[in-house]
């Protein structure tokens, strides 16, 4: 006689909570190419069904946590926490009136990670063995340089970096571009031959300037160059593409919040490697959407920021290039997370050993910055 099927498992969603907290940056104002800050805000969501608590943030204004709260909770508390891709549409539609993009598709990023590290205490599994893993441990670049440090304070961090290890490291340029090629040399200089340099100039070139500044930074083995012109410039991106060296990759993508941006991208033939960022586009399951539309175009993906939200994702992403290991998330990481380890030998791999996404928020530690 065969056996009837197990009984399905449910967890019904009893609550969800969130709350902001505003981090100042390290030693005062911090500046890239086109934005200058002196804090970051991180807005965090907990999920309770059955005892356990998922967590999942995203890096944004404090009216996202608004938006998840008057907006998102009743959609999400009550549903099964195993619904999770009807979940994920339910809130997509509840956004419709406010539109997709911004706020709206990064309260739902925060949301989708933490059902993402519910569902992996409730099965009491690690995030990377449920989405499948291509790879154990995730290859990463330091990222900072920012336009705002002086020329020691910038190599300093460069070759620190990798001194620890990491073979790849990235700088800020823009603020000043009659610096940016003596800025770049003394990087080369100090980091030489050990590492890829890449460089971000956040959107602040026009067209010919970028061209232009392309061939002075070739000098230096630049080997990636990223948002050379503003994000939205498909054409100009796609020129500064095909017109560049061709040993220097551009990189674009941070800013897309749903498939139709990145699809987009790809038709235009924007850049030779697509970045996007779980706690924007849509959380894990946008995430994964991304890497299958790299896949159909044959284009590498890139993670961008948030180091530690990222690990388990980026052990099941097949077009994986790389994460960013970005100094602002990585330190406010270390801060308020329990779980987040350093990088071994230019890479970053997940603790099978924790549930769901392996981090566990220190209240204690986060209260100072509470808003």
């Amino acid at each position: 006689m065969i056996a009837p099927p197990p009984s399905r498992v449910r967890a019904p969603i009893r609550d969800l909570t969130v709350s902001a907290y505003r981090i100042p940056t390290e030693g005062g104002p911090e500046s890239d190419g086109t934005l200058v800050w002196d804090a970051t805000t991180l807005v965090l969501v907990e999920l309770e069904a059955a005892d356990r608590t998922g967590i999942g943030y995203t890096y944004a204004d404090a009216a996202t946590a608004l938006l998840i709260r008057d907006t998102l909770h009743d959609v999400v508390v009550g549903r099964d926490a195993f619904e999770h891709a009807a979940i994920w549409a339910a809130m997509g539609a509840e956004v419709r009136n406010l539109g997709r993009d911004g706020i709206t598709s990064m309260a739902i990023s925060a949301v989708d990670i933490a059902l993402w590290d519910l569902r992996g205490k409730l099965l009491d599994r690690p995030v990377a063995e449920l989405l499948g893993m291509a790879r154990e441990r995730v290859p990463v670049y330091g990222s900072g340089g920012f336009t705002s440090y002086d020329t020691a304070r910038l190599c300093r961090q460069l070759s620190g970096w990798v001194e620890s290890g990491i073979p790849r490291v990235k700088m800020k340029i823009g603020r000043d571009p009659a610096a940016d090629v003596g800025r770049i040399a003394a990087a080369r200089a100090v980091i030489g031959d050990r590492a890829q340099l890449f460089v971000d100039a956040n959107g602040a070139y026009g067209q010919k300037q970028a061209l232009e500044l392309a061939e002075q930074f070739a000098a230096s083995n630049v080997a990636w160059y990223e948002e050379p012109v503003y994000h939205q410039d498909f054409r100009g991106l796609a020129i500064v593409r095909d017109a560049a060296p061709a040993a220097m990759e551009i990189a674009a993508g941070e800013y897309g919040y749903g498939l139709y941006h990145f699809a987009r991208m790809l038709d235009a033939q924007t850049v030779d490697v697509l970045q996007a960022d779980a706690t924007r586009c849509g959380g894990f399951t946008g995430l994964l959407a991304v890497d299958g539309l790299c896949q159909t175009m044959m284009i590498p993906l890139s993670t961008h920021c948030a180091p530690f939200a990222h690990v388990h994702a980026g052990t099941a992403l097949k077009t994986l290039r790389h994460m960013e290991y970005f100094f602002d998330h990585a330190r406010i990481e270390r801060m308020l997370f329990d779980g987040p380890a350093e990088p071994v030998d230019g890479s970053l791999a997940p603790d099978l050993n924790r549930p769901g996404i392996g981090l566990e928020f220190r209240r204690s530690d986060a209260a100072r910055f509470a808003l």
